[in-house]
């Protein structure tokens, strides 16, 4: 009752348009964790994935990695900066709709060397939600571009 009173909200996932039935999807890694993730977004949202449709996304570069953020006294890392970043294009019948030549989302995480199977777990979590966070954000601009 709090939380209604303050005017927070769940965010609901982007409505895409009605005439969005059918999408051509275009990268040159078919098996990045981005373009599989949109690939099922779509599925889930009812647009088919085909070759053969006016609407097109192409992914033009996806990039991972990790940076480290600090170290200890002693020149252990400690604390570390993940990230991944994707440029795509949406195009309707060769005309460019939404052009993002980058979108960077990165996420950080304290590094403990007694806990190392809990921090690669954690930091392969990290990388998921990250993924998701992208996809949102693509389907969001798409979904914009009407």
């Amino acid at each position: 009752m709090a939380i209604a009173g303050c005017g927070f909200q769940l965010s609901r996932p982007a409505e895409l348009p009605s005439y969005l039935e059918t999408v051509r999807l275009d990268t040159e890694d078919t098996r990045s964790d981005v373009f599989l993730a949109l690939e099922r977004e779509f599925l889930a949202r009812g647009v088919v994935v085909t070759n053969e449709s006016p609407y097109r996304l192409t992914i033009r570069n996806v990039q991972t990695g990790q940076r480290i953020l600090s170290v200890s006294a002693r020149n252990i890392p400690r604390e570390y900066e993940v990230f991944y970043t994707v440029s795509y294009e949406f195009r309707r019948a060769g005309q460019v709709l939404v052009d993002r030549p980058q979108l960077t989302l990165t996420r950080d995480y304290v590094w403990n060397e007694l806990e190392v199977l809990g921090k690669a777990r954690e930091e392969r979590q990290i990388r998921e939600l990250i993924v998701s966070d992208l996809v949102d954000v693509i389907v969001r601009q798409i979904a914009a571009a009407r």
